[in-house]
């Protein structure tokens, strides 16, 4: 059993590779408290159901994920290769989780947030927030490129939406097709997206 000290995160961890490597639905609080090492008495005293346990490391996967994305997105920078550096970022996630567990998972959000739109509306609004995030990341650097004139994108935030469109859909064929090379060309297709200006690394 995990010690009581860390018990609420074992859940978290728990949970959010159950999820993402299963389903939300076919999860069961059972499943999660044994992967967990946790008894199921200890479950009921951090969490009601298994819907705030997910809401709970939801939040905390954020917490990690901006830390990155702040890293990724700095001002000091270039805007484009910004971009280019979130590309082939989701492309080595992928690639690392593929060799641990035998399998492509794409983007736990949009997984989790394709089953439960419609069933769970705390978790659902809690993840339209997190993707909304990532947009503006992305939409900060389109607006900094097209002010600096290296690329045209007056609209900033209908760009930002199709560049996003277009990387979660790369993530989720990788995810069903299994196969990881389907996310190489996700730099060359966004900057196919800004006009065909080549996403390069900075000299």
């Amino acid at each position: 059993m995990g010690r009581v000290s860390d018990a609420k995160e074992r859940l978290m961890e728990a949970v959010t590779e159950l999820i993402w490597r299963g389903s939300y639905g076919s999860t069961t609080i059972d499943q999660i408290c044994e992967k967990a090492g946790v008894r199921k008495g200890s479950f009921y005293h951090f969490f009601e159901c298994k819907s705030d346990l997910a809401a709970a490391a939801l939040e905390e996967n954020w917490k990690c994920q901006k830390v990155e994305l702040d890293a990724l997105f700095s001002p000091t920078v270039p805007p484009l290769e910004r971009i280019r550096n979130f590309c082939e970022c989701c492309y080595q996630k992928q690639t690392e989780i593929k060799k641990q567990c035998g399998c492509v998972l794409g983007c736990p959000l949009f997984t989790l947030g394709a089953e439960v739109c419609n069933q769970e509306v705390k978790l659902h609004v809690q993840i339209k927030e997190i993707l909304g995030q990532y947009h503006k990341y992305i939409e900060s650097a389109l607006r900094e490129a097209h002010s600096d004139g290296t690329i045209d994108a007056p609209d900033a935030a209908m760009k930002t939406r199709m560049l996003f469109a277009y990387c979660q859909g790369l993530l989720t064929q990788a995810r069903i097709l299994n196969d990881v090379e389907v996310l190489r060309e996700m730099s060359d297709g966004v900057a196919a997206i800004l006009g065909g200006k080549r996403l390069k690394k900075a000299a």
